[in-house]
């Protein structure tokens, strides 16, 4: 993979997001937020497929100006994000070659995708649909059909849900990654599709009452095959997780983590500079105290201080490590929390499996167990900074208690 962002890439990206912000919010699918996803999806193809950096940037940039061309609306918006992606590219210093392979990769994801053997534009019409295979298919397969809606293409669930699981069946991946990776994971979706349809049968659709376009939208013509890049489907019967809340909860995780490093840190600086005091008092100063009787107080006080502050920096990082077992039990009655290493470390690997697969089947256990997981990071969060807080002040107002006693010591010596 790339080690860092290049200029060009980064150049590229801040130019899209400025676009891509832009959109009225009737576009709840061709938004900010899929363009991200299709560049993330397009970096692990190209990195399965071992393409070079050169190409990988290429691919990249096409990613992320593969849907900039919404911005003048939705009907051709691959024609004009190609017009726009063109003289920024130019202005940029990119070679004409190298910007008609970006247009080549942009062009080929129209609907019917006509990668034509081209490599890099089969990775971006791979990573435009990998969605396909994600296990939050069926959501984002609703937020098209809602953008659809607004934009003036009335479909009701059960046609939208017919007219998707056909586009599945049709559909194919291009390179070898979407095809030993991707392709097994959209056939599953395709199986759940198909039970809903079965599902539906003929009872009535609660979509019925059509939506007014939006205020900035324009008409599209395409509503006979999924808009612009992928189908959609009706919302799960099921409570699944929303965009929103997984950035919350992953968002809360990271800022833990984070603060646990910090306390970390925090405690190996105080642990560093008391052993050292330590090291120094024991064996240098020590061997003055016959010479310096008076010395003595101020020593046993320093050292003590020290001695405290590390046994508390060490208290603070000391890991407590749990049983590493849950029973069948605790997941029936959703008290178990597999999220955190110390509830399954000693747990064999079929019972673990059982145990995350009921939790992701089931919205609300996998909602509470973030949520406690959560709460005991925050508990042993704050456990840690109280002792660190403690570690700090003992080590400050020893060090200044000893640092006059020395003084005084030296004063009376004199």
């Amino acid at each position: 993979m790339i080690a860092q962002e290049t200029t060009l890439l980064h150049q590229t990206r801040i130019y899209a997001e400025s676009l891509l912000k832009q959109l009225p919010l009737d576009y709840t699918y061709h938004n900010l937020s899929h363009t991200q996803d299709v560049v993330a999806f397009a970096n692990d193809i190209a990195d399965q497929e071992g393409i070079s950096d050169h190409d990988r940037e290429t691919v990249l940039i096409a990613a992320w100006l593969h849907d900039v061309g919404y911005r003048q609306g939705c009907v051709n918006h691959e024609d004009t994000g190609i017009d726009l992606a063109r003289p920024f590219l130019i202005k940029l210093g990119m070679p004409a070659q190298r910007v008609e392979e970006v247009a080549t990769c942009i062009e080929a994801t129209k609907m019917p995708q006509s990668p034509n053997g081209n490599r890099l534009a089969e990775i971006l019409c791979d990573a435009d649909l990998g969605h396909l295979s994600t296990p939050d298919f069926l959501e984002r397969s609703e937020q098209l059909r809602q953008e659809l809606k607004r934009m003036g293409n009335k479909i009701s669930k059960k046609k939208w849900r017919k007219k998707t699981a056909g586009f599945l069946e049709n559909h194919h991946y291009f390179t070898h990654y979407g095809q030993s990776v991707l392709a097994p994971r959209q056939a599953a979706n395709l199986e759940t599709l198909r039970q809903q349809v079965e599902e539906d049968g003929d009872e009535e659709d609660d979509d019925t009452k059509p939506d007014k376009p939006g205020k900035h939208a324009k008409k599209s013509n395409r509503i006979d095959q999924p808009s612009g890049n992928s189908p959609a489907d009706g919302p799960p019967k099921a409570r699944k997780p929303e965009r929103g809340i997984e950035t919350m909860f992953r968002l809360t995780s990271q800022n833990h983590f984070q603060l646990s490093a910090m306390a970390d840190t925090k405690a190996n600086i105080m642990i560093s500079i008391n052993t050292i005091v330590i090291s120094l008092v024991l064996s240098i100063l020590i061997r003055k105290l016959e010479d310096w009787p008076t010395l003595t107080i101020p020593t046993v006080m320093f050292t003590i201080t020290s001695v405290i502050a590390t046994v508390l920096a060490v208290l603070a990082t000391r890991p407590n490590v749990t049983s590493g077992t849950f029973s069948r039990e605790d997941i029936e009655h959703k008290t178990a929390n597999l999220l955190f290493f110390g509830n399954f470390h000693q747990m064999d690997l079929t019972d673990y499996e059982w145990g995350m697969r009921r939790m992701m089947d089931d919205a609300d256990f996998l909602y509470s167990s973030m949520i406690r997981d959560i709460y005991f990071l925050g508990k042993v969060l704050g456990k840690k900074y109280k002792l660190l807080r403690w570690s700090y002040s003992v080590f400050m107002f020893g060090l200044v208690a000893s640092v006059l006693a020395f003084g005084v010591a030296a004063y009376v010596s004199r």
